[in-house]
């Protein structure tokens, strides 16, 4: 099945919509197909600001109407203990608020980005979708990460190269409390880097102090701008440190 056909057998429908690689060509994909579709950004303390404005600058480009829902992730017990299954509770919490309000405007299916390179057995939030029956057209129609890419770039849309990112919550180690507070000290650590220029990089918590992750290729440019990245972040964590084995 193609993303075209897809789209005809779903002429409407709403989208989770992260602003990542993924879920930018799925709205494409329907908005080019003539479904009738609405994007669901919902912003809580574990997405990142600059993921909600590429997000807006793409839905805007599209011509698509685009909802923001907020989230009190935080206040779900399971996931702000962060244990193990984290990701599970988050994603059922975060996905049934978003069901309940695409079903508020009239909207019978909810579509997430998971694509054909995902390894449903390692994920748990892809259980919950399961679950809550949110259906994935890339998995469906076999897209991997890779052809996502390619097609992103052949659409013309500037996410086609953009980084995978993670939410901010996987930068504290599992078994560590996740706080608000937290989650500020990590993305102004990662600000930081994005406006020194370094890309594709990981700020995780060791305690109170801040390891960085960079890919190889950066890792010889962070040397030579230790002294600014240390003194940029020190401000939050009592330590940096850079993680020579990189991303």
């Amino acid at each position: 099945m193609t993303l075209e056909q897809f789209f005809k057998e779903v002429p409407r429908a709403a989208l989770a919509f992260s602003g990542g690689t993924d879920s930018a060509l799925l709205l494409w994909a329907a908005k080019t197909y003539g479904c009738d579709v609405r994007a669901y950004y919902v912003n809580t303390v574990f997405q990142p600001a600059f993921e909600l404005a590429d997000a807006q600058k793409l839905a805007k480009e599209l011509e698509v109407p685009m909802t923001v829902v907020e989230a009190d992730v935080l206040a779900v017990p399971e996931a702000s203990a962060n244990g193990p299954r984290r990701c599970y509770y988050c994603k059922k919490a975060l996905f049934t608020t978003l069901w309940k309000r695409a079903a508020e405007d009239g909207y019978t299916v909810l579509l997430d980005g998971t694509n054909a390179s995902d390894d449903a057995g390692d994920r748990p939030g892809v259980q919950a979708l399961r679950e809550l029956e949110v259906r994935s057209p890339l998995r469906e129609c076999g897209i991997t990460k890779d052809q996502v890419r390619q097609m992103s770039k052949e659409a013309g849309l500037f996410t086609w190269d953009k980084p995978a990112y993670a939410c901010l919550a996987t930068r504290v180690p599992t078994g560590t409390a996740i706080t608000r507070k937290t989650l500020e000290k990590v993305e102004r650590g990662e600000d930081a880097l994005f406006q020194l220029g370094f890309t594709d990089f990981r700020v995780r918590l060791m305690g109170d102090a801040a390891r960085i992750q960079l890919p190889e290729a950066q890792m010889e440019r962070a040397v030579q701008l230790r002294d600014t990245i240390a003194k940029a972040l020190e401000v939050d964590f009592s330590a940096v440190l850079l993680d020579l084995k990189g991303r």
